[in-house]
């Protein structure tokens, strides 16, 4: 009997020692009431934060392209850069901060910055822009909508991930 005891006891240490991939620790409950468990795990949780960086990023470079770069005299150019580039750039932030504080990134917020990339590329060509402002406004477009469309992809996959997790308790 004592031999079970002791075989029952290892077992339960060793699960116990075993990281448990969602994150929460099940051995405690209620160890902090209000903290809500982590949703991601490793690559998840980072993944989304870099990208998220990287089109803030580019929408920072759209936004200072358009007034560094010869546009032609056009100001809608400007205009549409500056505007376009800095909402870009605010709503990847703002999905970063998400990321960075555990909280899942917005689909919904990531959806804006795929319309607004594919916004760049769509209005490169139909403000006729030349030169350096074309180009570099054009494959920021389409880097935006495509980095932007897997962070939508990721975002709704933590989310569902989220849900299974708070619909188990």
């Amino acid at each position: 009997m004592s031999l079970l005891v002791r075989a029952g006891t290892t077992l339960a240490t060793l699960a116990d020692s075993q990281p448990d991939t969602t994150g929460e620790d099940y051995s405690r409950p209620n160890r902090n009431p209000g903290h809500s468990p982590q949703v991601a795990t490793g690559g998840r949780r980072r993944r989304p934060s870099i990208l998220n960086a990287v089109l803030a990023g580019i929408g920072l470079w759209v936004a200072t392209t358009a007034v560094f770069l010869p546009t032609g005299g056009d100001p809608a150019v400007v205009t549409n850069n500056v505007f376009v580039g800095l909402v870009i750039a605010l709503a990847a932030g703002y999905n970063y901060y998400r990321a960075q504080n555990e909280v899942p990134p917005s689909p919904t917020v990531a959806s804006l910055i795929v319309t607004l990339g594919l916004w760049l590329v769509v209005a490169a060509p139909a403000f006729e822009m030349g030169g350096a402002v074309f180009w570099s406004t054009f494959a920021a477009g389409f880097a935006v909508a495509g980095l932007a469309g897997y962070t939508v992809y990721e975002a709704r996959t933590v989310r569902r991930i989220a849900h299974e997790t708070f619909s188990r308790r």
